[in-house]
């Protein structure tokens, strides 16, 4: 590419934003040329809002320092500004949607880390390597937004990377029911442990609204594009809990499956390690070259031994077994702020520049 796109970051004080920062400082595709924040922090440097609450062990990118960070709410002067938006907001559900919807109208694609369009029906919800084919479902969205540029993609729940990937390389043989639990790094929260000092020496076990989003938002993604809308799956039923654990990155499932066609343990370990999809087929600059990982080893994978595996963007299995209520048991692991949000959803960016559908303005 000769020229990289101009990229805004909406929300980027906050510390799925600043992981967008991180990410796309030297970035061979995207280059950062605006950052917006609430009203509070318009006016100031970048480096002036962040400075006292910068969350990662990297420091500032010297490319952002000196930004100034506009008034997220002022839709047109941001948007003048950039090709396309990441989207990564701390606001009410509604306000979310407006301001996306905001952002589309104007041509500007919105890539967006946020919940609050994860169901609207001409919205795709994407994990690159198992439902690129819901792209197609933008140019309905376009036509109900007024725009021939603008639209808005989402990426799902970061806790369900940890155990859908895994599944989704088991399609064929149709799993049934599923039983998963999921323990959640506090960055998930937006959080470490100088701001939650509460949960070091602690399990909480309750987090809120997360078990809906695991049990359904698999099934979105493997659901049909029909008509101009996502229609999502009616199988397999999940049922899921949700744990918050003293970790500061990586969200660790344990996962019980039955198969209407009961594989052989050999066969799931072909289909984990032979999977790719569409990003390993473009070869797009986020994509994890090896999408899932198996160890043999009893004890594997760790939170945090495992979780930057391929820079974060793989997702790892282990503990294949077979169990006496259900057909096969194993754990997965994901890095939530990397593969399960940031990091996602540039790859989603990626994709949807590979496929045309983000291009300069």
């Amino acid at each position: 590419m000769s020229q990289k796109l101009k990229v805004g970051i909406v929300g980027g004080t906050g510390m799925v934003g600043q992981r967008f920062v991180q990410l796309l400082d030297q970035h061979p595709w995207f280059e950062v040329t605006v950052i917006a924040a609430s009203a509070g922090s318009a006016g100031k440097t970048y480096v002036e809002s962040v400075q006292n609450r910068w969350k990662l062990d990297t420091p500032i990118p010297e490319a952002v320092k000196n930004i100034v960070v506009q008034d997220a709410s002022k839709v047109e002067e941001v948007a003048a500004g950039v090709d396309f938006v990441f989207c990564a907001v701390d606001m009410p559900k509604k306000e979310i949607q407006a301001l996306e919807e905001a952002y589309a109208k104007t041509g500007t694609p919105v890539v967006s880390n946020n919940s609050a369009h994860r169901w609207t029906a001409d919205v795709p919800m994407v994990i690159p390597e198992i439902n690129p084919e819901h792209l197609e479902v933008i140019e309905a969205q376009r036509k109900r937004l007024g725009t021939t540029t603008g639209f808005i993609a989402v990426k799902p729940n970061c806790s369900i990377q940890s155990y859908v990937p895994a599944l989704h390389a088991l399609r064929d043989f149709k799993p049934t029911t599923v039983v998963a639990s999921t323990y959640q790094a506090i960055s998930g929260a937006g959080k470490n442990f100088t701001d939650w000092p509460d949960m070091l020496d602690n399990v909480i076990p309750y987090i809120g609204g997360e078990e809906e989003k695991s049990e359904q938002e698999p099934l979105r993604i493997w659901g049909s594009v029909e008509n101009g809308e996502v229609v999502k799956a009616s199988a397999p039923l999940i049922t899921t809990q949700c744990i918050r654990v003293p970790v500061t990155d990586g969200h660790l499932a344990t996962v019980f499956v039955n198969f209407e066609n009961k594989p052989s343990k050999e066969e799931i370990l072909a289909r984990w390690s032979e999977y790719k999809g569409r990003p390993q087929e473009l070869g797009l600059p986020s994509a994890p070259k090896q999408f899932i990982t198996y160890f043999e080893e009893e004890n594997r994978p760790q939170t945090k031994l495992d979780r930057d595996i391929e820079k974060g963007m793989g997702v790892s299995a282990g503990r294949l077994r077979e169990d006496s209520l259900y057909d096969f048991k194993f754990v997965g692991l994901s890095h939530n702020t990397l593969r399960g949000a940031a990091g996602g959803a540039v790859l989603i960016a990626e994709l949807l520049k590979a496929e045309g559908y983000i291009q300069p303005k």
